[in-house]
């Protein structure tokens, strides 16, 4: 459905000096699917966003929906953002606050190149308002109503151009906490039902693993890795992602060699000899950092039956309801561990720390990214 080859987009900052925002972008999004573009303020992920939009021109690369070129350097292809028929949600809304909640909703339609009688703008409006729950508001006042409401209003407007492609731009960034999360399902909800194509853009790691079917990683203008969620969760490429997407304990090890499983491998760490997993093949003596979750982390007050264990003293913790988060010191090193409330040592406590082989994630050493 989508294509982006190649995208490279540059341009000078306020000192003057050449701020390289995408460099050799490239990713397909195939038709009903949701991708995501994750990545730390500074990225490239709104520009990339903002070139598919037709809102910037990149320096080279080519854009396509479908059979349509929107954007090509080489073949010198340009369509005006008005013309690509995509629909864009923006961060602030960009609610109109002097018109109602119809008339928001329909301004699309009447101000389109291609005519739309009355009639059929009434219909499509109040469908798309009853898609979003909102067909029950139609005559408010846009100013009268709630954060989550003028984010469906904003979504409402969007939808009802039946846009090729939908672009948003953190569009929940605004929303407090709860209703952030409720407007998660919300979107999955549409999006799913109406099989929108959609680029979402996010620095909330939370939204991209809840939402996405593949989810791209971007890291000082280029992508970084693009997977599903589980598997940008689960089995990071380099040392940036496995930081960024979540909470992970970092590892310096060697490789002593492989085990007789596939993909696991024997390494030799600060805290002792171990095994886990890699994605890649590795050789004995290569430098690799072990990534583990703290929720992969098993503590217990026994030793327990793996060969990944290891004795430590409980630092400090924090009870955060569903999970208590441990600080334990493992010789010099301290690990994080989430575990459920039913286990809660006290500070100074001996413990046991188990690790799922599967769960340490062996990460070549040169594959490691500086966070932005």
């Amino acid at each position: 459905m989508l294509s982006v080859k190649a995208l490279f987009t540059e341009y000078p900052n306020e000192r003057g000096e050449t701020v390289k925002a995408a460099q050799d972008v490239s990713f397909d999004v195939p038709e009903g699917k949701l991708f995501t573009l994750l990545g730390p303020s500074g990225c490239g992920k709104t520009t990339t966003l903002r070139s598919i939009a037709g809102l910037e021109r990149p320096r080279s690369g080519e854009i396509s929906i479908g059979e349509r070129v929107v954007y090509s350097s080489g073949r010198n292809i340009f369509v005006a953002p008005n013309r690509r028929n995509f629909g864009m949600v923006f961060q602030s809304y960009a609610i109109w606050p002097h018109m109602s909640v119809f008339k928001n909703a329909a301004f699309p339609l009447e101000v389109a190149s291609a005519r739309v009688n009355r009639a059929e703008i009434d219909r499509k409006v109040m469908r798309v308002l009853g898609t979003v729950g909102l067909d029950h508001l139609a005559s408010r006042e846009a100013t009268k109503l709630s954060g989550g409401q003028q984010q469906r209003l904003a979504l409402a407007r969007a939808l009802t151009m039946e846009p090729k492609l939908l672009l948003l731009d953190e569009p929940l960034s605004n929303l407090d906490a709860k209703l952030r999360e409720r407007m998660r399902f919300e979107l999955k909800r549409l999006q799913r039902e109406l099989r929108l194509t959609t680029v979402y853009v996010t620095h909330d790691q939370g939204e991209a693993l809840a939402l996405s079917h593949e989810i791209a990683v971007m890291n000082e203008g280029r992508i970084v890795q693009i997977g599903a969620p589980r598997d940008i969760y689960e089995r990071p490429h380099n040392r940036f992602v496995a930081d960024f997407v979540g909470s992970a304990n970092f590892l310096e090890a060697t490789v002593i060699g492989r085990d007789d499983r596939a993909d696991i491998y024997q390494v030799q760490t600060a805290i002792g000899n171990l095994l886990a997993f890699a994605v890649e093949p590795l050789k004995p003596g290569d430098r690799v950092v072990i990534s583990l979750r703290p929720e992969d982390t098993q503590l217990s007050a026994h030793r327990p039956d793996t060969l990944n264990a290891f004795e430590g003293v409980v630092e400090a913790k924090l009870f955060l309801g569903e999970f208590i988060e441990f600080q334990i010191k493992l010789g010099d090193m301290l690990m994080l561990a989430r575990v459920h409330p039913s286990f809660s040592p006290q500070v100074g406590t001996k413990v046991y720390i188990g690790m799922n082989p599967e769960k340490c994630v062996a990460i070549p050493d040169d594959a490691r990214h500086r966070k932005a």
